[in-house]
């Protein structure tokens, strides 16, 4: 009879152990993804991860497969990419593209390109392997992963016996752990080893219960079709150690494996690290560093491991929840649920996927750790897609939407990290390229913090930092924190206005706005034109350049009077403000891409750069900019709905802030139904990362926007979501929101500030002023009257 709770000896030892919650109360969790067989391929398994260390887990039978990642492992070593030889060629570049002539200046663009022209590759580290002696038919199979406590799972019968596994990544103590028990004595019977995909790792044994694998990041002729870079040095160390501890049975080290017999109950745990310290010096020790993480953990109990990164966990998950009405769906395998979402609606698969984004940028993101790449955290390959870089011309950024209004802002410590480096090697960008102040970041980055132009002529868009520094500035925008603003944000807004005033060039006599402040060389990501027939990329002065460019002099004038700091820089940027051509409405009604109306080679692109002020931006709303507003829509209609996943949640994100619910819904169910991999990965395809967290920060857009002092309820609640509830989300200002709906109509809202202010409440036709006090939620009615 299989038990329903723990069962311990006296003094706590397992002896026949189940899991820590009983399987039937998994079966309608709706913050559980399960399945009824293992992962038969990577975008099957189950991810974890701690910032630093992450794993995915494959469930198997016979053989349990976990691919390990460390976020320090990637190709290449420091390097300082700029090009001596660009400055001198930057006027003629500039005249060339003045005059027309595109075909000539993408080809003297590429004799401008860093050295080398493409970036290295995030590496996968190793695979923890566990083999199942005389592995049987197995019933009554079940996989999950539970969002809420962050450990994969694994149940199943085999000849009469109940197995369970589970696994979790710690953040408190920097290690992998994996429990395995049964309902019956002596039945762990198993191998334990370590490999990697990595040319030259060793594994041999390490005392009488361990294994350790080492090794070093060799040389390597990478293909240019991989988009990562070549090197012919040897780079990264990387050490890593597993250790495993048995409730009775015997265990035996062998030369590369660990050798189970008969145990009850078995513990294991697996440290990894690199040889890198920082983008400028990779001679740390990474076998005393895994070592280090593995020895602090040695004495402590499983359950105390787990206790501990639970309570860390949730410290985080549970600050916000989310209902969009009864989730008659947790039941159903998750893989079963994304497959119906092609003919089906199904409201709880959407709030899971909210979730699944938060429990991503968690588990990716950590103070202390390397932000969030193309694939998160999570890559198997030595030669990833795009190399799994951070592409800086919308994914890394949308990779954090979700951290502000999704209550998650320690997740941007490494972000903010990433930008502090960033101002050192692009200010040598910036003067090297360019002879300009300031910093300056192109199209991607890589672990060594290229700021160059890459890849191609595409390469040439200088506004990366502009980005970056405007994400800054909305972050102290909803956190309201001053020391922030004051040590981040504001050194990093000062340094790309400085850039920016030096970069902008006056458009020559016959052009339109002649006399005008323009970039160039410009580019709007990652579109191509069409001039006299012939394509183009790289051009002057496209909207998104100018949208990104105005929007900052707005933010660092009004964070340098906050501040009382640089009274003439200011004025020169307000001047140059006067001096930027305006957005324009082309032919078709459309917003304008360019700064002449080209006719697009590809209409149906998967960027939307040119809509950038709508969003993430607020340069443009159908309150204050209804013209503009009528534009972008015309443009998201031109594009269509289809496209990439990432391409998909910023579309969701768009139709949402032009308050149009349906339409966001319907690109959603789209991104669901097409665009999920069936362990809910966003795929581009193949996968990236940024649809989970764009599309998770488009359905928050749909029930919570704010601007300023204003904050909007339920803007663009779709149809078919006509009840629910949230509680946790953050707007603007330091505002923390609750709501609960039915029948598509408010009920009742909670607003906490974390300082006293004034805001104006926005619902349906409704806007009522209201005053928040530190630390008093005020509670509305469904007429946002407060409630007495």
């Amino acid at each position: 009879m299989r038990p329903t709770r723990r069962h311990f000896l006296q003094g706590g030892a397992a002896v026949v152990a189940t899991p820590a919650f009983a399987e039937s109360d998994r079966a309608t969790d709706p913050l559980t993804l399960w399945f009824r067989q293992p992962a038969a391929q990577w975008t099957e398994a189950l991810p974890l991860g701690n910032g630093r260390l992450g794993a995915m887990v494959f469930g198997g039978l016979g053989e349990e497969r976990i691919q390990i990642n460390e976020a320090t492992l990637w190709g290449g070593g420091p390097h300082d990419y700029t090009n001596p030889q660009a400055h001198d060629r930057l006027a003629q570049l500039r005249e060339l593209i003045f005059s027309g002539r595109i075909a000539e200046a993408e080809k003297l663009s590429a004799e401008m390109m860093g050295q080398p022209a493409l970036l290295m590759p995030y590496q996968s580290f190793c695979d923890l392997r566990l083999s199942f002696d005389g592995a049987a038919p197995a019933a009554d199979y079940r996989r999950s992963l539970s969002l809420d406590e962050a450990v994969a799972a694994v149940s199943y019968d085999s000849n009469g016996v109940r197995f369970h596994r589970e696994v979790m990544v710690s953040h408190p103590d920097q290690i992998l752990a994996i429990r395995l028990t049964a309902d019956q004595h002596g039945q762990q019977n198993l191998s334990v080893r370590l490999d990697s995909p990595q040319p030259g790792a060793v594994t041999e044994s390490a005392g009488k219960n361990g294994l350790r694998l080492t090794g070093q990041i060799q040389p390597r002729q990478n293909p240019a079709s991989s988009w990562s870079g070549s090197w012919n040095q040897p780079g990264l160390r990387y050490a890593a150690t597993v250790r495993v501890q048995a409730d009775g049975g015997t265990v035996v080290a062998g030369d590369r494996s660990i050798e189970v017999r008969n145990a009850d109950a078995v513990t294991i745990l697996f440290s990894g690290a690199t040889s890198f310290r920082s983008y400028k010096d990779i001679e740390g020790d990474a076998a005393l560093r895994a070592e280090a993480f593995l020895n602090g953990d040695s004495s402590k109990s499983y359950r105390a491991l787990r206790a501990r990164h639970i309570a860390d966990h949730q410290s985080l998950f549970r600050r916000v929840e989310l209902k969009l009405g009864p989730d008659t769906g947790a039941a159903t395998p998750t893989d079963v649920r994304i497959s119906a979402a092609k003919t089906s609606d199904d409201p709880g698969l959407a709030a899971l996927y909210f979730q699944f984004g938060r429990y991503l940028l968690i588990a990716s993101s950590r103070p202390g750790g390397q932000p969030a790449n193309l694939q998160g955290l999570w890559n198997e390959r030595l030669l990833p897609p795009w190399g799994s870089k951070w592409t800086t011309n919308i994914n890394l950024q949308m990779n954090y939407w979700l951290a502000e209004s999704g209550a998650l802002w320690e997740a941007l410590q490494p972000l903010w990290s990433l930008i502090s480096d960033l101002q050192v090697t692009g200010a040598q960008t910036a003067r090297v390229h360019y002879g300009a102040r300031g910093w300056v970041l192109h199209h991607n980055t890589d672990l060594w913090r290229a700021t160059t132009p890459v890849d191609g002529a595409w390469g040439h868009w200088p506004m990366g930092a502009v980005w970056l520094a405007n994400q800054m500035w909305d972050h102290y925008r909803f956190c309201l924190d001053e020391g922030f603003l004051q040590t981040q944000a504001y050194p990093a807004m000062r340094g790309a206005v400085q850039f920016v005033l030096d970069f902008l060039v006056e458009a020559p006599a016959g052009t339109p706005f002649a006399g005008k402040l323009v970039t160039n060389p410009s580019f709007s990501p990652e579109n191509t034109y069409l001039l006299n027939g012939q394509k183009g990329q790289l051009t002057y002065g496209a909207s998104m350049d100018l949208e990104l460019i105005g929007a900052l002099f707005d933010s660092f004038a009004q964070a340098s009077r906050r501040l009382n700091s640089d009274t003439a820089l200011r004025d020169a940027v307000l001047q140059a403000k006067d001096r930027l051509p305006p957005m324009q409405i082309g032919s078709r009604g459309q917003l304008q891409e360019w700064i002449e109306d080209y006719p697009e080679f590809e209409p149906d692109h998967r960027h939307v750069s040119h809509l950038w002020a709508l969003y993430p931006g607020h340069g443009i709303s159908p309150a204050r900019t209804p013209k503009f507003a009528a534009a972008a829509r015309r443009s998201l209609e031109l594009r269509g709905d289809a496209g990439t996943g990432w391409a998909k949640a910023w579309k969701i994100a768009l139709w949402a802030r032009l308050l149009e619910g349906d339409h966001a819904h319907l690109l959603l169910r789209s991104q669901l139904a097409e665009s999920t991999l069936p362990n809910m990965f966003d795929t581009h395809p193949p996968f990236q990362i940024d649809g989970n967290f764009g599309a998770a920060a488009a359905i928050a857009e749909m029930l919570l926007q704010s601007d300023d002092d204003v904050v909007s309820l339920l803007p663009a609640l779709p149809s078919a979501w006509p009840q629910g509830k949230v509680r946790g989300l953050r707007a603007r200002g330091g505002v923390r929101v609750d709501m609960e709906w039915a029948n598509g109509q408010l009920i009742q809202a909670a607003l906490a500030s974390d300082s006293e202010r004034k805001i104006v409440a926005r619902n349906g036709g409704r806007s009522v002023g209201l005053t928040l006090h530190s630390g008093r939620p005020l509670r509305l009615g469904a007429d946002l009257s407060p409630e007495v």
